[in-house]
């Protein structure tokens, strides 16, 4: 199985008998300053991965793969892309809806506003295992045009990362043991593909993070698994950066990981909690990178964060921005910067333990001067009634292993993950937005 892979899943989904009819529930409680968490997307099914932007007017874009029935594709195939919107900045939303009709499933939602025009709405996914999907919108999400920016018969590719920037359009992708990047310099109209780390012995390259500087150049975030004993041999985390447009890349390394603890009484994946890194850049084109590694094999892991301030020849000695007790398990980084300084991060681990089992929550701090210092921790998630994933101190398991946040035009963090019971089902997702 491919490390991490939301593909691992199988398409399995279940309906939540008790769920349904408190569907909209809420939590009592919220974070200081962020409003209570609310499932969102469809109210069947499960829903995991989200994918979350904003842009200039307003809006609020989640993105996210849709395990169950979709009322306006009954004829899509499980899972489907799903978009839901907020034109009041996550105050309301309309009602979800599918991207685009497809026969087979779609996973690893990306969605991209075009920080140039703040307007410009790119998406992307993996359709089936050879096809990378890229979607462009001018309209705010009502229409859009699709491009395919890789399509590999005969052979698997997997997790798609989505960067934007003016005209150029970069997504990269798994191909072979390889990490590949498809480029496009006219609004994803046409793209090319080159790979990003040749030289590098790999079994598996997986991108986590990207993002395209002021000065336009592209960095991507990946991890370098090991070709064989995935299990016990450390993972390598790398910063590549390509200053012409995605043709020649120059690879630094970030930090190496132990391998990932394992979660068989959740029936996850090879490598589901394994390291993988967030990446941001500010108005000032400074590179942030946020991360979880640890020191041993299987052993709980931490969150860091990082900074470059040269376009990423050269980091910032790794700080531990986690305030949780020491051996508590750590996961799934997400960042978002905006103005010079201003730096947001989440993540989610398990400090709190109740009747002798670890439970999840979602973490959240800021820095308004480039992380020199924080904010105090707010605590995202919060219990919620009707769900048995979801326990008064937390929830049982993160469903998927990638979430989003990001800053609106008024200054607001928003904020949308995904709680489940374990890997396969069920699970949904969950929002919140605040200062």
């Amino acid at each position: 199985m491919v490390p991490g892979s939301s593909r691992c899943r199988g398409g399995v989904w279940t309906a939540v008998s008790l769920v349904l009819a408190l569907a909209t529930a809420q939590s009592a409680f919220a974070a200081p300053g962020f409003t209570p968490p609310r499932r969102v997307g469809y109210m069947t099914g499960d829903q995991w991965e989200p994918a979350l932007t904003t842009d200039g007017r307003g809006h609020v874009y989640i993105l996210f793969p849709q395990y169950g029935p979709v009322r306006d594709c009954l004829s899509c195939t499980i899972p489907t892309m799903a978009l839901l919107i907020s034109s009041d900045n996550g105050l309301t939303w309309q009602p979800p809806r599918a991207l685009t009709p497809s026969a087979t499933g779609q996973f690893d939602a990306q969605i991209k506003v075009d920080p140039v025009d703040r307007e410009t709405l790119y998406a992307s996914w993996l359709q089936g295992e050879h096809d990378i999907m890229v979607a462009r919108s001018q309209d705010f999400g009502r229409t859009w045009y699709f491009a395919v920016a890789e399509h590999s018969p005969g052979v698997v590719i997997d997790k798609p990362v989505l960067a934007v920037r003016g005209p150029n359009v970069y997504v990269s992708f798994n191909h072979k043991q390889t990490l590949a990047v498809a480029a496009s310099h006219d609004y994803a109209q046409n793209f090319s593909s080159a790979v990003l780390n040749p030289g590098i012995e790999a079994g598996w390259s997986l991108a986590a993070g990207a993002t395209v500087d002021i000065a336009g150049n592209v960095y991507f975030s990946w991890t370098a698994y090991p070709p064989t004993h995935i299990l016990t041999q450390p993972v390598q985390v790398f910063i590549s950066r390509s200053a012409d447009g995605g043709k020649n890349w120059t690879t630094v390394p970030l930090d190496v990981s132990g391998a990932a603890p394992g979660c068989p009484v959740q029936n996850c994946s090879n490598g589901f909690l394994a390291s993988q890194v967030a990446l941001a850049s500010d108005d000032a084109g400074v590179i942030y990178a946020l991360w979880n590694s640890g020191v041993a094999a299987g052993q709980p892991q931490r969150i860091y964060f990082s900074s470059s301030t040269d376009g990423g020849e050269n980091w910032s000695a790794k700080v531990d921005v986690s305030k949780a007790p020491a051996g508590v398990e750590h996961c799934f980084a997400a960042i978002t910067a905006g103005a010079a300084g201003d730096v947001r991060i989440a993540w989610m681990d398990t400090r709190v333990v109740a009747q002798n089992r670890p439970l999840w929550n979602t973490f959240y701090r800021s820095s308004t001067n480039g992380g020199a210092t924080w904010s105090p921790e707010a605590q995202l998630s919060d219990p919620a009634h009707g769900y048995d994933y979801i326990l008064p101190g937390g929830f049982l398991f993160p469903f998927g292993n990638l979430f989003s946040i990001a800053i609106d035009n008024l200054g607001s963090t928003h904020a949308v993950w995904g709680e489940g019971r374990n890997y396969e089902s069920p699970g949904s997702i969950w929002y919140s937005h605040g200062r």
